[in-house]
C-alpha cells in the first residue's frame, strides 16, 4: 500500500485502510460490519437500537463472518452502558465508538482493558475535552453528515480539531470517494468515516426499494430538522418528513408516546429506563420537557423506513452525499475503488509538483481524477 494511505489510524485499529463505516442504527448489523472489516476498513456495529442480549448475539455473529478487527457503537447515556462495556471487554471487541462523549471513568475502564475508545464530536471544545480524558481518537462530523449534526461544515470544523488535539482525527460528513479521503488527509485527518456511502452498498440490509430513494435524491433533497427529538438531524426529504416538519408540537407528542411504547417492546427497555434516558437528554441538551418526549420518535421512525421498508411511515437519515451516489457496490468493491482513486490522486499531485506525470509524461492527472 502507498505510504500516504497508511496512517496512525491503521495501526490503532489494526486495519489495512483508514476508512471507517460508522455505526448506523437499524443499518450497521453483522453483515455490513463484517463486510467492511473483510475489505480492509473498520466496520462498526450500531448497538443503540439493540437490547443487551441482541448485541451479544450480533457481536458473535460478526465474529463468525470475519476474523478482522471491528467496533461497536455505544450510547454513553444508556442506562446499561457499563454492562455493555463489560460485554465488549469480554468479547475482546477492538474499538468502542460513542455518539455522545463518554465520561472519563468509562474511557478509563475501556482503555485499561485494551479497547480503543473513539467518541464522535461536532465541536472543537468537545474534541479537546474527550482528548483530555484519554480518548484514543476522535471522529469529527461536519454539517454535511447524516443523522444528528451541527451547523459547521466539515471543511471548517476539521482543521480546527486537527490543530487542537494530538490524537488521530477521523473526518466524517461529506465523504464518499478517494478524492475525499485524500482531501481529509491533506487537512491532517488520519482517515475518514462514512455512513451514507456504506448504507448504499449491496452489503447493507436496508431494503432495495429504500436504497433506490436515496439513489434518486439530489444534494438538495435533504432537510435538517429538530421535529423528531429536539436536536437537529439531517433526513432525506420525503412527503412524510415534510408533513412531520409541519405538524404541531402537540400532535408530535402523541406520536412520541406511541413510538416510545413501540421502542420499549422492540428493545426490551423498561419504562423507568426510558424516562431516565429522557431526563438525561433533557439535562445534556437543555431541552424543554415536551421536546424530551419527542426523542422516542427517532428509533421507531427510522426502523419503519430502514427495516420495514415503509418510508411513507418513517424517516431516512442521510448525509448530503446521497445526491452524489448512483450505485450499490459491495463493501469490497467500494473500498477498493476508494483506495485506487486515492492512490491515483496522490500520484497525480506528486506529478504536478514535479512537473512530470506518472509514467514520465508532462502534466499528470488532475487532482480529481476518477477511476470509476
Amino acid at each position: 500500500m502507498m505510504a500516504g494511505l497508511h496512517t496512525p489510524l491503521c495501526d490503532l485499529f489494526g486495519v489495512r485502510y483508514p476508512i471507517v463505516q460508522t455505526g448506523m442504527g437499524w443499518v450497521s448489523g453483522p453483515r455490513l460490519t463484517a463486510a467492511t472489516a473483510n475489505a480492509g476498513g473498520l466496520g462498526i456495529l450500531a448497538s443503540a437500537t439493540m437490547s443487551h442480549a441482541e448485541l451479544e448475539v450480533a457481536i458473535r455473529r460478526t465474529r463468525e463472518l470475519t476474523t478482522e478487527p471491528f467496533g461497536v457503537n455505544l450510547r454513553a447515556d444508556a442506562p446499561d452502558v457499563r454492562d455493555r462495556i463489560d460485554l465488549l471487554i469480554r468479547e475482546r471487541v477492538r474499538v468502542a465508538s460513542f455518539a455522545l462523549a463518554p465520561r472519563a471513568d468509562l474511557i478509563a475502564r475501556l482503555k485499561d482493558a485494551g479497547v480503543v475508545v473513539v467518541p464522535s464530536v461536532g465541536a472543537r471544545r468537545h474534541a479537546e475535552k474527550v482528548a483530555s480524558w484519554g480518548a484514543d481518537a476522535v471522529m469529527v462530523q461536519g454539517g454535511e453528515g447524516g443523522g444528528h449534526t451541527g451547523p459547521v461544515p466539515t471543511t471548517l470544523l476539521l482543521p480546527q480539531v486537527v490543530d487542537a488535539v494530538d490524537i488521530p482525527v477521523i473526518a466524517a460528513g461529506g465523504f464518499y470517494d478517494g478524492r475525499g479521503l485524500v482531501a481529509a488527509l491533506a487537512y491532517g485527518a488520519a482517515g475518514v468515516g462514512m455512513g451514507t456511502r456504506f448504507l448504499l452498498t449491496s452489503d447493507s440490509q436496508v431494503p432495495d426499494a429504500v436504497k433506490q430513494l436515496y439513489l434518486r435524491a439530489s444534494v438538495t433533497d435533504t432537510v435538517v430538522t429538530d421535529a423528531l427529538d429536539g436536536v437537529p438531524q439531517r433526513l432525506l426529504r420525503t412527503p412524510f418528513v415534510d408533513a412531520l416538519v409541519r405538524t404541531g408540537r402537540l400532535r408530535r407528542g402523541g406520536r412520541a408516546v406511541r413510538s416510545a411504547a413501540a421502542f420499549r417492546r422492540a428493545t426490551g427497555a423498561a419504562w423507568r429506563d426510558l424516562v431516565r434516558e429522557g431526563l438525561a437528554m433533557r439535562r445534556a441538551h437543555k431541552l424543554p420537557l415536551e421536546q424530551v418526549l419527542l426523542a422516542a420518535n427517532t428509533p421507531m421512525l427510522l426502523r419503519a423506513a430502514m427495516v420495514d421498508g415503509r418510508p411513507d411511515l418513517g424517516v431516512l437519515s442521510t448525509g448530503q452525499v446521497s445526491g452524489l451516489i448512483d450505485d450499490l457496490p459491495s463493501c469490497a468493491e467500494l473500498i477498493e475503488r476508494i483506495v485506487t482513486q486515492a492512490r491515483e490522486v496522490l500520484a497525480g499531485l506528486a506529478g504536478d509538483a514535479t512537473g512530470t506525470a506518472p509514467g514520465g509524461a508532462a502534466g499528470g492527472h488532475p487532482a480529481g481524477a476518477s477511476t470509476t
